[in-house]
């Protein structure tokens, strides 16, 4: 079924159903409707989505024969970071932010419900996430990369709720200013202190005071997209 292989492409490329019909210019609801209740998807509309999304495989899309995506591009990599008592939820609707376009973590985290996000992620089956920010740097390459999405939990509680190994998006004062940075969070020799651990060997581990930690999130999943030349 063509409007079920749509609904496939939609969640592998972690578009929101309002962001591919908007783009469209379809009426909101009209694809996910029909993906959700099996049915067609008229000829004209289905010519507008392989010009407007060319990495998509037109034969893949009409047939179902070969890959969903055509030479030259891959499906995006979803990585899942999960703690034994997370609960996956079937479907929803993850915000994705411009981190650029706020002050930091401290006020993206305390007025995310009225902020505009830039688009929505949908991979069913993730567990609960608060938002998504493109990561910078590369304090956890390999497993992290420049330009990779990673979506996250917000911890309110921060000294009473960190879990010890786990992979944390971090806001910390460093001298009045916010330093945002993802990390494995270690306990530290130091009373008071945590320890910041990196993926990648070439960045040394550092310890902080957990007073200085302004904004906390647990990452739950992260996404990266591998275009081939």
């Amino acid at each position: 079924m063509v409007s079920v292989r749509v609904g496939e492409y939609i969640e592998a490329k972690g578009i929101s159903y309002y962001a591919f019909e908007n783009k469209l210019g379809a009426s909101r609801g009209s694809i996910s409707k029909a993906v959700k209740d099996g049915k067609s998807i008229g000829s004209n509309v289905l010519e507008k989505i392989m010009l407007l999304y060319p990495d998509l495989n037109p034969a893949w899309l009409l047939t179902g024969a070969g890959s969903m995506l055509t030479n030259g591009a891959s499906e995006p990599a979803v990585t899942t970071f999960k703690l034994k008592t997370d609960a996956t939820v079937e479907s929803q609707q993850i915000p994705l932010y411009d981190l650029e376009a706020y002050a930091g973590l401290v006020p993206l985290f305390g007025n995310s419900r009225a902020l505009q996000p830039i688009d929505h992620i949908s991979i069913p089956h993730l567990p609960k996430c608060d938002g998504a920010v493109y990561v910078t740097g590369d304090s956890m390459y390999p497993l992290l990369k420049s330009g990779d999405i990673v979506m996250y939990k917000i911890i309110e509680d921060i000294p009473n709720s960190i879990f010890w190994g786990e992979m944390y998006l971090l806001g910390i004062d460093m001298g009045g200013e916010e330093y945002i940075t993802v990390k494995y969070i270690q306990q530290s020799d130091k009373e008071g202190y945590i320890k910041l651990v990196s993926q990648n060997p070439q960045h040394q581990d550092k310890d902080i005071a957990i007073d200085k930690i302004r904004a906390l999130a647990l990452i739950k999943a992260s996404i990266r997209i591998n275009a081939m030349k």
